[in-house]
């Protein structure tokens, strides 16, 4: 059985950034900075909150009796139980023979173009195991992208309006992004295994590293940007943010109202209509907040009963791309040009310069992830490089339809005059027939 390292990390992870948040919100307010310690406590207890309702949602403890377990819920202890209780699990599953075990059917991926179904034995503890793992994952990416990812924006930009970093703010902020990079991969491998759950999907090491490299030159580019720009244009800041953010959150809904698609009710037997609705806008607002930072790796489909679109969409993600690098350049521009004094020891090309490529960095480690180190490559049809391909051929030929079309265009638009004074081809090929037959005859 496979040790649950995954929960420990999160775990790790979630105790270790409430525990520095409290403290720094404790020199706030020694300092006197009511409005810092309420929004770093703001952006710390929200989604601790929303952890221990994605931890009893998972595990459905709301529908039974276990009284003991929601009270740690509402202490904010629910995570600590939870990995008490995995390790419980994992440590007598060695030593209890399971009674009853239930076999799964997965397919392996193609080798030399075959493909296997293989069965396995998933005993009571595994499956305990495996739903405690999907549920931490989720968490995970909640604790990330609603709290960890906005907390290290605010404390960074604290940072550059003080010019001064304390070694508690230091902690927090690698402590945040760690866990943002944590939650984005997480996101990663929880999209690969939902588009590919009929597969046996295994990462490699290699795949692991190159998803970490890819998001953190990602989210570290995106959120140095956004400080910059916020540093030196505070109210454009906000239309920024309500573009991206409302954008991202209005996009599914939209999808789905332009399919016609009934409103799914089987998403959870137990909710009501109202609680489907609930619990489909908290995942449209997660996915904004993904969104915000970083490719969510994942296209939300509300119509579709997993809520995933389960289709490897190049063009999209092309897209995403292309125009989060025009965004990020021009917010640049923005601050070089209107940056105040606090940047004067700052050389601001060379800042803009090393930021520009971190972004073409991340980049580029995306692609090395989706060409050579992606668990399913050799199901994709086709694969990122030949779609890249494609549509660099598809620019091309609209380019040359366009100049076609205009040169078209000219030509009608000459006038009479120069239509007649252009000699027609049969006239050019008739003259050297011409002066041929006259040289002949004097020859003659």
């Amino acid at each position: 059985m496979k040790f649950p390292g995954s929960v420990l990390a999160s775990v790790f992870l979630f105790v270790a950034e409430t525990s520095a948040a409290l403290y720094l919100s404790s020199t706030y307010r020694s300092g006197g900075d009511g409005m810092w310690q309420a929004l770093t406590l703001l952006f710390s207890l929200l989604p601790c909150a929303l952890v221990q309702l994605t931890l009893l949602f998972v595990h459905r403890d709301f529908t039974r009796d276990r009284p003991l377990v929601l009270l740690l819920h509402l202490l904010q202890l629910g995570p600590l139980f939870r990995c008490f209780e995995v390790f419980c699990i994992y440590c007598q599953s060695n030593h209890i023979e399971e009674p009853y075990v239930s076999i799964t059917k997965k397919r392996q991926i193609p080798k030399n173009g075959h493909s296997e179904e293989i069965e396995k034995e998933v005993g009571q503890a595994e499956g305990k195991l495996f739903t405690h793992r999907s549920a931490f994952s989720r968490a995970s990416v909640i604790q990330a992208f609603l709290g960890s990812a906005p907390q290290l924006t605010l404390q960074l930009y604290i940072s550059v309006l003080r010019q001064d970093v304390s070694i508690g703010r230091c902690l927090f902020m690698v402590l945040s992004l760690l866990s943002i990079v944590y939650g984005a991969l997480r996101c990663n491998i929880l999209a690969i295994k939902i588009k590919y759950d009929e597969y046996d999907v295994k990462v490699k090491p290699l795949a692991y590293v190159c998803i970490f490299l890819w998001r953190s030159f990602e989210i570290v580019t995106r959120v140095i940007v956004l400080v910059l720009f916020t540093s030196v244009l505070k109210a454009w800041v906000v239309i920024d943010i309500l573009i991206n953010f409302l954008g991202f959150l209005f996009y599914p809904w939209i999808l789905f109202w332009c399919s016609g698609s009934p409103f799914p009710e089987n998403f959870e037997k137990a909710f009501s209509r109202l609680g489907t609705t609930i619990v489909l806008c908290f995942l449209t607002l997660l996915y904004a907040g993904i969104n915000m930072f970083c490719w969510s790796a994942v296209q939300l489909k509300i119509n579709n009963p997993d809520l995933i679109s389960k289709s490897q969409n190049w063009y999209r993600l092309l897209v995403y791309y292309m125009v989060r690098f025009i965004e990020n350049a021009f917010l640049l521009l923005m601050w070089y040009l209107y940056k105040t004094d606090i940047y004067m020891y700052v050389c601001a090309p060379l800042l803009m310069l090393q930021l520009l490529i971190g972004y073409c960095t991340a980049i580029l480690f995306m692609v090395v992830f989706y060409q050579f180190f992606h668990p399913c490559k050799k199901l994709f049809s086709p694969n990122a490089s030949e779609s890249f391909q494609e549509w660099l051929k598809c620019a091309c030929c609209n380019r040359r339809r366009r100049e076609s079309c205009e040169s078209a265009e000219n030509t009608d638009l000459r006038s009479p005059t120069d239509r007649e004074e252009t000699p027609s081809s049969s006239k050019i090929s008739s003259m050297p027939s011409q002066i041929l037959n006259t040289d002949e005859l004097s020859s003659a």
